[in-house]
């Protein structure tokens, strides 16, 4: 648990710290943007709650060095390899001027490195076909750069709400960190548990009065940890942990976004690219949670926004569980995945046809929103 402390201690302190700042003077990293279809902040908002989880990490990193308790090298070696997409996502939290694609080339790079340096590789699918290609250094390698830049996008576009993606992916680092274990593979153990306290130390400051974002270096980092973790995970323990567990584990996520590519360019004959308020996350700000709060003043924003994450805690866990429970069945967490993209179907088909679950719909009681509205 040492990890888990030194990350959390020293990402909240360094999160508190921009905060203080951003408060005090107006500093590049603020986010002024207030329209859009993906905005739902009242006033400006440091957009680099990555720095914080990033001294995390880095802290551990360093402790293991100098007391020798741990993987340091390999843990050296993920840092190096992770550089890339954390320098891409924060020049663009900075200038505001770094393109989605060059952000996720950024990001391949850092899976490409992580490939040569750290064997974080997938060589089977448990797929017919499939693992004849990823005999194939060439398309192991893709597949590899591929996955890790889908996990990092897909992290960064559920970026959106206060408590969203850093309780997500800290659902989801707690669960490598106890497969991890069952395995003993101390590198993903440690990363794991301080990814969990990093995000921690943001979490506190960000949910639930949003006082500072992830920003796409935050996204981007995590996304590549929790890939990067994965892939290693299978790649080093053969034939124990089933690929299927790191898809199943990652099935929110990255299902969202597939899910928006089809949405955008099949059915609307949209780029991908073009952001829009149709993604669950937002149907359920609408949908759901409107009812409870039906102010449209600063603090009333706030509470809405705050309580949309809880239901995407929930839904990613439905994945997450079993995914933990299942981690060495191939065929148990195929069939988890199947039903959980069913379900995500189905709620999104009611919700975006106005015929939500009523048994989901958040409404206030006897006052109580309203006074924790205030509080805000």
């Amino acid at each position: 648990m040492i990890s888990f402390t030194i990350a959390l201690v020293c990402s909240f302190l360094v999160t508190a710290l921009i905060v203080r700042l951003s408060r005090s003077r107006t500093l590049p990293w603020d986010d002024h943007e207030m329209s859009g279809a993906q905005k739902f902040h009242a006033r400006a908002v440091p957009r680099v709650g990555g720095l914080g989880v990033a001294v995390g990490l880095l802290a551990l990193t360093g402790w293991t060095t100098v007391t020798g308790r741990g993987p340091a090298s390999e843990l050296w070696l993920l840092w190096l390899c992770g550089l890339p997409a954390l320098g891409a996502g924060l020049a663009e939290d900075l200038t505001k001027r770094v393109g989605v694609k060059v952000r996720l080339l950024a990001t391949m790079l850092s899976g490409a490195l992580a490939f040569f340096l750290l064997g974080a590789q997938l060589s089977e699918v448990q797929l017919p076909g499939l693992d004849w290609l990823m005999t194939f250094t060439a398309f192991s390698l893709l597949f590899t750069m591929v996955a890790t830049g889908g996990v990092a996008n897909a992290i960064n576009i559920i970026d959106g709400y206060n408590g969203l993606a850093a309780v997500v992916a800290s659902v989801m680092l707690c669960s490598l960190a106890y497969v991890g274990w069952q395995v003993g593979d101390n590198l993903v153990v440690s990363m794991a548990l301080a990814g969990t306290g990093a995000l921690l130390g943001f979490f506190l400051w960000n949910w639930p009065r949003g006082m500072i974002f992830l920003g796409d270096g935050g996204a981007y980092l995590v996304g590549f940890l929790i890939a990067t973790l994965s892939l290693l995970l299978v790649a080093r323990h053969r034939g124990v942990v089933s690929p299927w567990y790191p898809f199943l584990l990652c099935i929110y996520p990255v299902f969202e976004t597939f899910f928006s590519i089809w949405r955008k360019l099949i059915v609307r004959g949209v780029s991908p690219g073009v952001p829009d308020g149709l993604h669950l996350h937002m149907l359920v700000f609408r949908r759901l949670v409107r009812w409870a709060v039906g102010r449209r003043d600063a603090a009333s924003l706030t509470l809405r926004n705050s309580l949309t994450a809880p239901y995407l805690w929930l839904l990613s866990s439905l994945a997450a569980l079993p995914a933990t429970l299942l981690w060495r069945y191939p065929h148990a967490l195929q069939a988890m995945v199947a039903l959980f993209c069913v379900g995500y179907v189905w709620l999104y088909l009611r919700l975006v046809r106005f015929r939500s679950p009523r048994w989901l719909v958040l409404r206030s009681k006897n006052g109580r929103l309203s006074r924790f509205r205030d509080m805000l």
